[in-house]
């Protein structure tokens, strides 16, 4: 199941002008840098595959050096020459895997639950029992010292909420695993990013092609009311003076969202997610300071200088709209 569209109307400077000129601008096809694509990862048809294909397609030309597989029932991880993280997607309500991560020192044991992040690297090896789901990252660089053999937001005291983010309000459950700076969190790396975060209602933002890094969701629990919306159009945001309704209205995408997806925003994609959807949000190569560009004030003077009020108005973030937002 993908979310992707492949036709959009051209917002350049030429076209917005054309319309406010009052002449009939003709929809051109334009095509993204980079799609967003969503597969469900325990779809395991011919559909479902080629979603997951797609995804790690993208994200593999994206990011060399790195790479991605699903293990969808798995009691061991052969070892091989390359660092590795596990993310966990099941077991979700059933008691924690008893899980050993094997090294040239010996196995450590531990416990295994959905969020938690298991570390492999080179020549390591995983055995779990029961069986878990897993999203499973190659990484060119290795976790420092510092970083655990396995990360567990949920069991370790170290890892504790920290709003922020896609979640500022009081009391968010946001927990950082992997972090680009130590202030942020007990464990950095800056060759992969992760943090656990309940997203009610984010903050409208992207990540600059040049400077930012992509993003995935890997979403654990969701309800009805999760969606996700994206718009590739950040430069026509940007600009609100040459913004037109016709314009306004094909901005943005919505999309739903279940337990399970594996959602992938390339670096320039806008994105806010709402509803309560508990994902493990991961950054490759990480959370870059001064990387997250927030756009809501630009949607606020859109919907103030075009008029556009109850379903014609641009969705936004109030909090966030007040003024420019970089962090």
């Amino acid at each position: 199941m993908l979310l992707v569209s492949v036709t959009f109307t051209s917002c350049t400077a030429g076209e917005a002008e054309a319309e406010t000129d009052g002449s009939d601008a003709e929809p051109v096809t334009w095509q993204p840098r980079a799609e967003v694509v969503r597969a469900h990862l325990f779809d395991d048809d011919a559909d479902g595959q080629a979603a997951f294909a797609r995804v790690k397609g993208h994200f593999e030309a994206a990011n060399p050096g790195y790479a991605m597989e699903f293990l969808a029932a798995a009691t061991r991880i052969a070892a091989d020459a390359s660092n590795r993280l596990v993310f966990v997607q099941a077991p979700v309500e059933e008691a924690p895997a008893a899980a050993e991560i094997h090294t040239a020192s010996g196995a450590t044991p531990t416990e295994l639950h959905i969020g938690d992040i298991a570390v492999l690297g080179p020549g390591e090896r995983l055995t779990v029992e029961p069986e878990i789901a897993a999203l499973v990252f190659g990484v060119p660089d290795t976790p420092g010292d510092g970083v655990p053999a396995a990360i567990r937001p949920d069991w370790n005291p170290d890892i504790t909420d920290v709003p922020g983010g896609c979640a500022t309000e009081t009391g968010a459950y946001r927990r950082i695993l992997l972090t680009w700076l130590e202030q942020n969190g007990p464990y950095t790396f800056q060759g992969l990013n992760a943090h656990r975060v309940r997203i009610t209602d984010s903050f409208t933002h992207y990540h600059p092609v040049d400077t930012g890094f992509d993003e995935f969701y890997l979403v654990q629990m969701s309800n009805d009311q999760d969606r996700l919306l994206t718009s590739y159009r950040a430069a026509a945001i940007e600009s609100p003076e040459t913004m037109t309704p016709e314009l306004a209205a094909q901005l943005f995408d919505v999309h739903d969202v279940r337990a399970g997806d594996l959602i992938y925003l390339p670096r320039g994609v806008i994105h806010r997610g709402l509803g309560g959807v508990l994902a493990q949000v991961i950054t490759v190569p990480g959370f870059r300071p001064g990387a997250e560009i927030g756009v809501d004030h630009h949607l606020l003077a859109i919907n103030e200088r075009l008029g556009l009020e109850g379903e014609d108005a641009l969705p936004y973030n109030v909090e966030a709209s007040t003024g420019p937002i970089v962090r």
